[in-house]
């Protein structure tokens, strides 16, 4: 198996030893590549979407000409900014931000408010505790009757399921856990 991370922005290499990690645990044989370019997409059979300045990934994304190659990937896992790709329509955007619209979620950005705002909160999830740690975190407002919700924090989803497409408003990857990479894994 091949997985990928996106390595455009944000924390790639945590990223990277969290699914190395999850790999070992699960016991099974899976190389993870950093991707940077449109042909390292190709035979992935995953991609973690990492956090990041949503608008500066999706610059990035349009022109290393990635946005559509992206939907090809059968697995996606996008946090914080990841995850506002994934979602079908993001709230309040001046510009005219692409998404995915690979997961039936309304997804606001930096909902959680600025990076001074940034914390860290024990999560009850359906795959066990783990500390979210929220950076300038988007908000997910609305979800789809097929959206299956992992976590909440405060009675919002901060962790949601399309099928094999996952999304985090916080960073699992900063967390002593690896919980959620190998659930992805799984998928």
């Amino acid at each position: 198996m091949r997985y990928g991370v996106l390595a455009l922005q944000g924390a790639v290499s945590e990223h990277v030893s969290a699914l190395e990690s999850a790999v070992g645990k699960l016991g099974i044989s899976a190389e993870v590549l950093q991707v940077r370019e449109r042909e390292e997409l190709k035979g992935l059979d995953g991609i973690i979407l990492p956090g990041g300045e949503s608008t500066t990934l999706s610059l990035l994304l349009e022109a290393e000409d990635m946005f559509g190659a992206l939907g090809d990937v059968p697995k996606i896992f996008g946090t914080c900014a990841g995850a506002i790709f994934l979602a079908r329509e993001i709230k309040g955007v001046v510009d005219d931000q692409k998404c995915l619209g690979l997961i039936d979620m309304e997804i606001s950005r930096n909902s959680y408010g600025r990076q001074l705002e940034s914390f860290e909160v024990p999560l009850e999830t359906s795959l066990g505790k783990i500390n979210g740690v929220f950076i300038r975190a988007p908000g997910i407002l609305q979800i789809g009757a097929k959206v299956e919700v992992l976590a909440e924090h405060e009675g919002n989803p901060v962790a949601v399921q399309q099928g094999k497409f996952m999304a985090t408003t916080f960073h699992p990857e900063l967390s002593s856990s690896t919980s959620f990479h190998e659930y992805f894994l799984k998928l």
